[in-house]
């Protein structure tokens, strides 16, 4: 092999071994290529950080960013083999290795997870790939997790378990037997490589605004069809801050109408009630059954800020329509009859004259 032509040849041997295994396990045998120069003590350390604001509200569809930073450290060497003086070979191997267990801290193919244990907050998202971060990098773009928070959360801290697994390097042999003075290298270098897996895990932590929170306890009213009657909502406030000057609005739809379609509450109090009074129509070929109606309330919060809540459904029952009563029926026939036999003898006596 002449100098212009050379290349070592290296065989990379990546060998998964699983995360139990003790970090002093015996090397595998397709491994052992050659003398193992060191062992190196440490490997890589991920670090993640929620990008940006950690507070939401009930009900909330987010978007949760993660940065990730790899603060793994090589805490020492050991020494495995020693070299003799003028041995060129076993010394160039020996540097070879060096070299190349200095990348030990590096996670490679980091597989990131978001577990949620509390039913309120759903993680929606499945495993996402973060790449490979050497020593002291930080990932070049954050890693995405969507999240869901249940509109009846309650307003308080959340933990939820970011789960990263990766291959790290665990340890490194280099062998060859040719050495080219010249060029002062070992040209049949083999490198092999021996990866395992681990796993690390941390907390990621989200809020749950205190606010207020609004429901409908109890709906009353008769509504028939091609009738107007007065409906009854109550609204209760089960979040945990007060709602100031609250004004509730319906959306009247088919089959309802309304000219009256706001109700004024006042200041609705953690655990408070009021009732809302609205002033409905009903179509007169309205069929007889539940119907939602959708509401919302406009109120002031505690820090003076104008706010309006999501869509409150409120059920609204249309009665089955009136029946005639057969006396009421009766009675319009009587009358029409002698309206129409006076109005013959009336004719009768007009004709005499």
């Amino acid at each position: 092999m002449n100098k212009n032509g050379f290349f070592a040849t290296i065989t990379a041997l990546l060998i998964l071994c699983s995360a139990a295994l003790p970090a002093q396990a015996a090397l595998p045998k397709n491994f052992d290529i050659s003398e193992n120069y060191y062992t190196v003590y440490g490997g890589p350390d991920l670090n993640a950080t929620l990008v940006g604001n950690n507070e939401y509200s009930r009900g909330d569809t987010v978007t949760l960013n993660i940065n990730m930073m790899n603060k793994g450290a090589i805490t020492g060497f050991k020494s495995e083999n020693e070299v003799d003086m003028g041995d060129y070979v076993a010394e160039m191997l020996q540097q070879a290795e060096m070299q190349y267990e200095a990348q030990a801290i590096t996670a490679v193919g980091i597989l990131a997870t978001l577990k949620s244990d509390d039913p309120h907050i759903k993680v929606k998202s499945g495993p996402q790939e973060a790449g490979t971060l050497k020593q002291g990098k930080q990932s070049s773009s954050p890693t995405k997790f969507t999240i869901e928070v249940n509109k009846n959360t309650p307003a308080g801290t959340y933990p939820l378990t970011l789960e990263l697994s990766y291959m790290y390097q665990h340890n490194v042999q280099v062998g060859g037997d040719e050495f080219d003075s010249a060029i002062g290298l070992v040209t049949n270098k083999e490198v092999g490589i021996w990866y395992e897996n681990k796993t690390q895990t941390q907390t990621i932590e989200v809020k749950v605004k205190k606010e207020p929170y609004f429901e409908v306890t109890n709906v009353t009213g008769d509504l028939y069809p091609d009738e107007g009657g007065l409906l009854y909502v109550t609204y209760k406030n089960s979040g945990e801050e007060p709602a100031k000057d609250a004004t509730v609005r319906v959306s009247a739809g088919d089959p309802f109408s309304t000219t009256d379609d706001q109700a004024y509450l006042g200041t609705l109090n953690p655990g408070k009630t009021a009732v809302a009074i609205f002033d409905m129509d009903v179509d007169g070929d309205a069929t007889s059954k539940l119907y939602s109606l959708n509401s919302e309330i406009l109120y002031e919060d505690a820090d003076g800020h104008d706010q309006i809540s999501d869509s409150i459904k409120v059920n609204v029952e249309v009665l089955p329509a009136k029946e005639s009563l057969p006396g009421y029926q009766f009675g319009t026939g009587i009358a029409f009859v002698a309206l129409a036999a006076c109005f013959v003898l009336f004719r009768k006596k007009q004709q005499k004259d």
